[in-house]
């Protein structure tokens, strides 16, 4: 067996996978949110190592198995979250900012004159306060004493990843993967290497950071008593591991993972593209593991809105009324919805933009605003699709898609029909976890991808041009947001 260790925003989750693919257990348990100010998103890093400590021991329990059963360890985390902590004493000097802060917008928008080009040449990123680097900075500068534990070489500095690989080793392990690197605007995704002009610029010497390795390789054992001995053989960024999972290996094939935020990446080998147009050009894993590139469009905000829903405007109670109000309606009567409540992400890399309903009237009702937030994730990824397009010359004909999302139908059949593509969803519910654990299975030389069945969402033949008068009337909508604060 293989167990998947993927910790993401909101929750973290154990999975174990036999060679053949096959979930044989699964645990989750969420973990808190804090949101110190506006804007600003934390989590406490002890508190997502405990709760993922407790969804693996669940796991195996729930299989009724001994660690010996268990062959490799894959690793799958929420990308761009930083933590730093005492090498020492191995406690955080501060809660990890999460993706989503918006903190370091102003000194981002500083670094964008000055040195933005610079830093998507040898990055493939846009400046936002999304990615790494800014929020490292942020904590150097503003937790006392830290520099001073930097000077002296006694903080770590690390994604996700690295903190729980650090955890599950006792600190023998400090590491990385491409993917991640990739996503911290630290490394050079031309020269894989951590960038000397970068580090120099936001102050932080390359001994303090990880080891960079390929997503399959070799990073150590796991220490700790409730995984003894059992090797670690996969570590990458939940979106690539979705991308990997999903068998997306060649030039022009794609996929969009809906989970907190919204991201679709499309592999294209060996070129590392640069991207514009507000698009991304990131580091990806090939068949075997090893770096490839790929282009992304980053949603900040999918999932997230519909948890906003939720437990901000207590619209509905569970999820499971999502697809009854939308239905229960045959349109949003008039009401858009621009999820930027962390800003908007690809194309417009608007910091300063926040959410937007608009077209409210009397006879507005919840399910009309219920409706108005799945519909704006099927405009995002239009917008997405549309400017993806403009990148490459490969045409997607098929868009397949993951993540929690994923499961609602309506959306679903909404997306093909705004893209007017047909939508596959595959059977397999845990894409990222699944690309972790076969990553981890394929160092080993076994092959956890087996054939995948797909449910697919054809585009319905619309009587009138209603879908594109609504896309265009939501981009009008988003027009309205931009630079807000």
């Amino acid at each position: 067996m293989v167990l998947s260790i993927d910790q993401g925003t909101s929750s973290c989750r154990a999975i174990l996978f036999n060679l053949q693919g096959e979930t044989i257990a699964i645990a989750q348990k969420e973990f808190t949110q804090i949101y110190p100010q506006a804007g600003w998103v934390e989590h406490d890093a002890m508190e997502i190592w405990d709760t993922q400590l407790y969804v693996i021991q669940e796991v195996i329990t729930q299989a009724s198995i001994s660690k010996e059963n268990i062959q490799s360890i894959g690793i799958t985390n929420q990308r761009e979250t930083i933590v730093i902590w005492d090498k020492i004493t191995g406690i955080p000097i501060h809660n990890a900012i999460v993706w989503q802060d918006k903190r370091t917008t102003n000194y981002c928008q500083e670094l964008t004159t000055k040195m933005g080009t610079t830093i998507q040449n040898k990055t493939g990123l846009i400046v936002d306060s999304y990615f790494s680097a800014t929020k490292i900075k942020w904590i150097l500068d503003t937790v006392p004493h830290a520099k001073t534990k930097l000077d002296n070489n006694e903080l770590a500095i690390g994604t996700i990843d690295t903190w729980l690989l650090w955890k599950l080793t006792n600190g023998k392990q400090y590491a990385t993967d491409y993917t991640n690197a990739s996503r911290t605007m630290l490394f050079n995704i031309h020269t894989l290497c951590w960038d000397k002009e970068l580090l120099d610029l936001f102050e932080i010497p390359e001994s303090v950071l990880p080891i960079v390795k390929k997503s399959a390789d070799d990073f150590g054992f796991a220490a700790i008593s409730l995984l003894q001995n059992i090797p670690i053989h996969a570590v990458i960024g939940d979106q690539q591991g979705a991308l990997y999972g999903q068998k997306c290996w060649q030039a022009g094939e794609a996929k969009s993972t809906f989970g907190t935020g919204c991201f679709m990446l499309m592999n294209t080998g060996k070129n590392a593209t640069l991207a514009t147009d507000g698009l991304l050009t990131t580091l990806a894993a090939n068949e075997s593991g090893s770096p490839c590139y790929a282009i992304e469009g980053a949603i900040l905000d999918a999932g997230s809105a519909i948890s906003w829903l939720r437990d901000g405007l207590q619209l509905i109670q569970s999820y499971d009324e999502l697809e009854p109000l939308c239905n229960s309606v045959e349109n949003t009567n008039g009401v858009f919805f621009v999820p930027a409540l962390s800003g908007l992400g690809s194309p417009y890399w608007d910091m300063h933009a926040r959410g937007l309903y608009i077209g409210i009237s009397r006879s507005t009702t919840k399910a009309h605003m219920v409706r108005a937030v799945l519909e704006s994730i099927a405009y995002q990824v239009k917008l997405l699709l549309h400017t993806m397009a403009t990148n490459n010359t490969i045409a997607i004909k098929t868009l397949q898609i993951d993540g929690g999302i994923s499961q609602n139908t309506f959306l679903n059949q909404y997306l093909s029909n705004v893209l007017a593509i047909t939508i596959a969803v595959p059977s397999h519910s845990e894409i990222t976890a699944l690309g972790a654990a076969a990553l981890a299975a394929k160092y080993t030389g076994h092959s956890l991808l087996q054939q995948t069945s797909y449910t697919l969402y054809h585009p319905q033949k619309q009587e009138n041009n209603s879908l594109d008068q609504n896309y265009t009337q939501w981009t009008k909508a988003v027009q309205r947001t931009l630079n807000w604060l």
